[in-house]
């Protein structure tokens, strides 16, 4: 008998601890005030106002190496072309800014390869793209290229967006200069981008104190 009360209490035991509620640990996520180049360089979590920003950015990194009017133009293009892609705009900004940017973005660059146009693609690889050689002076057409370009390296570097920039420079020496090249304009549009939102704040404080 009493082992039957001993067998049957322990069953209610173990009924009334199956049935308790589990209380999973919350997390809280991390926060930060400021934006970091991760956040910023991740094409899956920005929004269409920030990619609005940094194409103001781009503007003022191209407006010093080209002309205002055409730094504006070649900034919208940057935007437009990647607005419904998994790049953004840096993307394009920075292949631009180191493949002609010292000569002036110019849509009439020619490197001593035969690259073409500002974003510089072969003749081969225009084609490739649907594009003729004479259609890498357009700038619409060559920043369209290039994007299909890039998506082309992309799958060759397996989703590695830095490594795929590299290979739209090519393998070797060159290449490993090249991608050195994009990290330093990259540099140098992240800290605009941040003068760019303090300035913004800056302002939006001041409206709301009047």
């Amino acid at each position: 008998m009493r082992k039957k009360i001993f067998y049957l209490s322990c069953l209610l035991l173990l009924t009334a601890c199956e049935n308790a509620p589990f209380k999973k640990t919350e997390t809280q996520p991390a926060t930060t005030t400021m934006v970091t180049e991760t956040s910023l360089l991740d094409s899956a979590s920005i929004s269409l106002i920030q990619r609005k920003k940094q194409q103001k950015v781009i503007e003022l990194a191209f407006a010093r190496r080209t002309s205002p009017e055409r730094a504006r133009r070649l900034a919208e293009i940057c935007y437009d072309k990647t607005v419904d892609t998994i790049f953004m705009p840096f993307d394009l900004a920075e292949i631009a800014l180191v493949e002609t940017g010292g000569h002036r973005l110019s849509s009439r660059a020619v490197s001593s390869m035969g690259a073409l146009g500002v974003w510089q693609l072969m003749p081969y690889r225009a084609r490739s793209h649907g594009f003729s050689p004479k259609d890498m002076t357009d700038d619409e057409k060559c920043a369209e290229a290039a994007v299909r370009e890039l998506y082309t390296k992309l799958e060759m570097a397996r989703g590695n967006l830095e490594r795929a920039k590299k290979y739209y420079c090519g393998q070797g020496p060159q290449a490993n200069a090249y991608i050195k090249k994009i990290q330093v304009v990259r540099k140098e549009m992240l800290a605009e981008f941040e003068r760019h939102n303090e300035i913004l704040a800056l302002a939006d404080t001041l409206t709301r104190i009047r």
